[in-house]
């Protein structure tokens, strides 16, 4: 007996559609995913929803497999049933033919999306790799199938518009890798002034008799004057436009300015500023309000999203235009000549549903050109280029007056006491108590659910950011030393201000995960205290609200985001205090939040809990709940809104610290996720000058000869 193929259960029929369809149905799903990621690609720049990232994420890497495989089934298509229209198993060979080059410009990815992650910039080799296989897949489906028809000529223009995009995607990637992005940031190697020249002349002046120095002459300039010079091609009143902080069109200019002509975007590969850029930003900054101030690094980030993620690096430039304009008239001449071909008639019929889809992606290519043309016109970079000119037409000012979100001006929240709360009696936990072997696996993965279940988002309100503004605002008025010193502190600086580090020296001279978790705890603690009491018209009501939200967020970026904070043992401290706290809440059959709160907050701390637990636990409950009656007794003497004050402060120090600490491209590697808040104060630090990225010690001026 002959042995029956695995491929023959199922039966003839269906065996026999699936190999008419399989190729029409992955050449439809490619369009529907391109479709999908020019749509939605872009919005995750300002949604951070895990749902659409999930959605993001299949769709981009669906789409190159469906489009890969469906190029090696039309290879082995024509390999297998002949050139020439085919039979009706093998659909229209001549048509199928023509659907290589579509596939080659899905391969080519959307103008919103080329990357999904910083990694995918590391890969442009093997993008190319693939570009140059794929390319050579779809020349050969051609040749194959080459009879003369008008559709095998119509082949050629599409395969050039295939190729275009492709290699647009594979030159965007290797320009956003970080290597050549930081050689194209890094200026031109310059020698500076002749010295050797310089002495020459020095001691020729010297030796005729007279009495030479070196005289240093200032040669700086003013943002204004910048300004004026980088713009001078455009509006001659761009100068007079820069003491207006609100419109639009100036926040762009002074963003692109920072970005682009002070290099900025340096920062993003960790790489040095020199003196200048740094004066400049700090006698910008240190003259708005926290709104304008947030406005230009918002535009400044979107910049810096676009570089690293989408095809901006060539959509804005001449060639980019260039080759957009090329394409899209291909596309729509090839698609006019088509349809024509298709009403006159013709030698044999053609395969009404091949010809459809045939219709469909031709139809599908010139509708993606145009919505990413639409979505180029109404982007910051068009409208940075029409600020700068003088015409005025209604177009200009509609593309103007369009202000998309920038970021999902959000952060996210999370509570260790809330999620212990809830946690303790997950069906999870109990579920891997009875698998014994998956245990630990099991018990990892309830613990990972849950934390992402106890996330939660809230927009990040003016008032935060009025309150960080105007704190590190506050503080770049300092000597150069204190500047140094604010990069080091983790909250001491906010306390000595306030005249408390000998009372709370112990909670900021630790670890700093170990001194976010002992603040988190405490502030929750004060903050559900107080939480009765609350009222919006008390003065220090905001102080309160602004605590707790950093608080919450700093857990969460210790939690989900470690990478972007020092390295330590934050994980194992998080864990041995979860596990403290669900011990302490099952003891006491806590039954609700309320009695939860009460209970820590009843604790006794007259001796210190290191000294009693040692260092076997890595917790850090007790001490958080020592450091909470701290505050309320701190808060009985002097008052709430002197103590919430200082707390706030203690915060804002913590995620100045945070964000100083984070490399550049950990922070471009959140903006894919929505955008940091941790990422907008490292932006606003650096632009106030409190940052270790600058040449301070560089001179200023330059030095000419003083002959007496």
């Amino acid at each position: 007996m002959s042995e029956r193929s695995l491929v023959e259960v199922f039966p003839y029929p269906v065996r026999k559609e699936w190999n008419k369809w399989e190729l029409r149905g992955l050449v439809l799903l490619s369009l529907t995913l391109q479709t999908s990621l020019i749509y939605s690609g872009h919005r995750r720049k300002y949604i951070a929803k895990r749902r659409i990232r999930i959605f993001i994420w299949c769709a981009y890497l669906l789409a190159d497999w469906v489009a890969t495989v469906a190029l090696g089934l039309l290879v082995d298509r024509q390999g297998s049933c002949g050139s020439g229209s085919g039979s009706k198993e093998c659909g229209d060979l001549t048509l199928m033919a023509f659907w290589a080059p579509f596939l080659l410009l899905h391969l080519g990815g959307p103008d919103t999306i080329t990357a999904y992650a910083l990694a995918d910039n590391e890969l442009w080799l093997r993008h190319l790799l693939g570009l140059m296989v794929q390319t050579a897949a779809a020349v050969y489906i051609a040749l194959l199938a080459w009879e003369g028809s008008l559709v095998s000529f119509l082949t050629v223009p599409m395969l050039l518009c295939g190729i275009i995009k492709y290699g647009e995607r594979s030159w965007v990637l290797m320009s956003a890798n970080r290597d050549q992005f930081r050689d194209s940031v890094l200026a031109d190697r310059d020698p500076g002034p002749n010295y050797a020249r310089f002495m020459e002349e020095y001691c020729l002046k010297e030796a005729e008799g007279y009495y030479v120095t070196a005289v240093q002459v200032d040669d700086g300039n003013s943002l204004e004057d910048d300004l004026e010079n980088s713009n001078s091609n455009g509006n001659s009143n761009t100068t007079a436009a820069i003491s207006v902080p609100n419109p639009d069109a100036t926040t762009l200019q002074i963003a692109d300015y920072f970005f682009e002509t002070l290099k900025f975007k340096r920062l993003f590969v960790d790489l040095i500023l020199g003196f200048h850029p740094r004066d400049v930003s700090q006698s910008f900054f240190e003259k708005q309000e926290h709104n304008t101030a947030f406005e230009v690094i918002e535009v400044e980030l979107g910049f810096a999203y676009d570089v690293f993620y989408t095809k901006a690096l060539i959509i804005y430039t001449p060639f980019g235009l260039f080759f957009r304009l090329a394409t899209s008239f291909i596309t729509l001449s090839v698609l006019l000549t088509f349809v024509a071909s298709m009403n006159a008639s013709s030698s044999h019929e053609r395969q009404p549903v091949d010809v459809v889809i045939t219709c469909i992606l031709l139809i599908g290519a010139i509708s993606l050109e145009v919505y990413a043309a639409i979505a180029m016109l109404f982007s910051d970079w068009a409208s940075l280029w029409f600020s700068r000119r003088s015409m005025k037409s209604p177009f200009k000012r509609l593309v103007s007056s369009q202000k998309g979100k920038r970021w999902s001006n959000s952060m996210y929240q999370y509570s260790l006491i809330d999620f212990c709360l809830c946690n303790k009696s997950s069906s999870f936990q109990k579920i891997s108590r009875v698998i014994n072997p998956l245990h630990t696996r099991i018990k990892n993965l309830s613990e990972k659910w849950e934390t992402m279940r106890a996330l939660k988002h809230v927009n990040v309100t003016p008032e935060i950011k009025s309150f960080i503004f105007n704190h590190f605002k506050e503080k770049s008025t300092n000597t150069e030393s204190d500047l140094k010193m604010l990069n080091t502190c983790r909250g001491a600086f906010s306390l000595q201000t306030h005249k408390s580090y000998g009372a709370f020296k112990w909670t900021v001279d630790v670890e700093f995960d170990h001194s976010i978790l002992i603040w988190h705890i405490a502030t929750d603690l004060c903050y559900n205290l107080e939480k009765n009491k609350r009222d919006e018209d008390l003065h220090w009501y905001h102080y309160m609200t602004s605590s707790k939200q950093l608080a919450d967020y700093m857990l969460y970026i210790l939690v989900m985001c470690p990478f972007m904070l020092p390295i330590g043992i934050g994980m194992i401290r998080f864990r041995d205090t979860c596990a403290e706290a669900m011990v302490f809440f099952k003891e006491r059959s806590c039954t609700s939040k309320v009695e939860g709160y009460e209970m820590l907050g009843q604790v006794s701390t007259k001796v210190f809990p290191a000294t009693v637990k040692g260092d076997r636990s890595k917790s850090v409950l007790f001490e958080a709940c020592k450091l909470a009656a701290s505050l309320n007794e701190m808060c009985s003497d002097s008052g709430p809104g002197k103590m919430w004050k200082m707390v706030g402060d203690v915060w804002v120090e913590i995620v100045g610290y945070a964000a100083s600490q984070c490399r550049g491209f950990d922070h471009a590697q959140q903006l894919e996720k929505g955008g940091e808040l941790l990422t907008h104060v490292w932006l606003l630090m650096a632009h106030l000058g409190i940052t270790e990225h600058f040449k301070i010690e560089e001179g200023h001026g330059r030095v000419k000869l003083d002959v007496t």
